[in-house]
């Protein structure tokens, strides 16, 4: 039987990005996803909880488990989101076995694909120099990748879902773990910080050939791009489900 999977789709996505949430759909389906979008969503909370609005959270985290409970998985093209309900939900809950065999359930994307759905390969081909970026939430809440603080053998999903299909090229970078400076509601309350830390990845970008930019969460990319189009650069920036669904 098809598992029962609920689409959770982060706010800037669906209100910016919903060609994202639309390549997310299609490759779930693709691998035989019986996929639903809950149209009664809503914000996961982590930007109050960012700001120090904890109280206002607790209700958001109530409703997303009620809302996703019921699926086989929750699955999310948004690493920063996933641990939200994985790693800060837990002061909402007070031994709550719903909530624990939700945290169990609820995966980022190419964690999905990867880890529970077997997928080793993915068909197509896109014939470019793509740049990872490894957003920090991903990398170091939800170790999605290896990153520079632990020793030990490399890893990443997103990175051996992409060497998968023919002609990409994953490009090396010098600093291939560093925050990009978004961090949500950072870039608003440090925006000179963030557009310098942002400012440094493209570089990093730029002296490695990347010629497509790809990560985990759209707010990075959002971050990123911003950068690059403003300064004119020739870089096309693609959330990972865009060049996973283009190959389809």
């Amino acid at each position: 039987m098809a598992p029962k999977v609920g689409l959770f789709i982060p706010c800037y996505i669906d209100q910016l990005y919903p060609q994202v949430g639309i390549a997310t759909l299609k490759i779930l389906e693709h691998f035989g996803c019986d996929v639903e979008y809950p149209e009664t969503q809503t914000c996961c909370g982590q930007p109050m909880a960012n700001t120090g609005c904890t109280n206002e959270v607790g209700p958001l985290a109530k409703r997303f488990l009620e809302i996703f409970k019921s699926y086989d998985a929750v699955v999310c093209p948004s690493g920063s989101c996933v641990s939200m309900v994985k790693h800060h939900y837990a002061e909402y809950f007070t031994d709550n076995p719903e909530y624990e065999a939700l945290k169990g359930k609820t995966f980022e994307f190419c964690e999905y694909l990867t880890n529970v759905l077997g997928v080793k390969k993915l068909a197509g081909r896109f014939p470019h120099k793509v740049g990872l970026h490894q957003s920090c939430h991903g990398l170091r809440e939800l170790r999605l990748a290896s990153d520079s603080e632990i020793v030990g053998p490399p890893f990443g999903t997103a990175q051996a879902l992409l060497e998968s299909i023919d002609g990409v090229e994953v490009t090396t970078l010098q600093r291939p773990d560093e925050c990009c400076g978004f961090g949500g509601t950072f870039a608003v309350a440090e925006e000179a910080v963030s557009c310098m830390m942002g400012e440094d990845r493209v570089h990093d970008h730029e002296q490695a050939g990347t010629e497509v930019l790809t990560a985990l969460d759209m707010s990075c990319l959002m971050h990123l791009s911003g950068i690059i189009r403003r300064q004119k650069k020739p870089i096309r920036v693609m959330h990972i489900s865009e060049i996973f669904a283009e190959c389809l």
